[in-house]
């Protein structure tokens, strides 16, 4: 599964991927492999705003429930309703379908703070 340009990761596996003048949020390949058969995904509701490191979801496995944090101060602008009833397109394309959140920020700094594709598959090589 290889992960697209310009897609920036953090530390706690989720990414986020600039669409036009929104970022889409979901976990990364790493995660997904990690959980295994995603079950379920609790989303926030539109227009919530959160800072960066608060929880704004959960994602469930038939192994684990897995938290999900905001990599960035920011609105959730929209979710992806397809997830609701397929949770598993997340197992099957974390990058394209299986996208979680769209979320709006302007938040520079954490956006900064956050790591390439590359400097990510290091870090979980450690």
């Amino acid at each position: 599964m290889q992960a697209p340009d310009g897609i920036l990761c953090a530390k706690t596996h989720e990414y986020l991927l600039q669409k036009d003048s929104v970022y889409k949020f979901g976990i990364t390949d790493y995660a997904v492999e990690q959980l295994g058969d995603i079950v379920f995904v609790e989303m926030p509701e539109v227009g919530t705003e959160f800072e960066k490191g608060e929880i704004l979801g959960t994602i469930e496995s038939v192994k684990a429930a897995s938290e999900l944090y905001m990599p960035a101060n920011g609105k959730i602008v929209e979710i992806n309703e397809t997830l609701i009833d397929n949770p598993e397109l997340v197992n099957n394309s974390p990058y394209e379908d299986g996208w979680i959140v769209k979320i709006e920020t302007e938040d520079e700094k954490a956006l900064n703070a956050l790591m390439e594709y590359e400097d990510y598959q290091e870090f979980i090589e450690e």
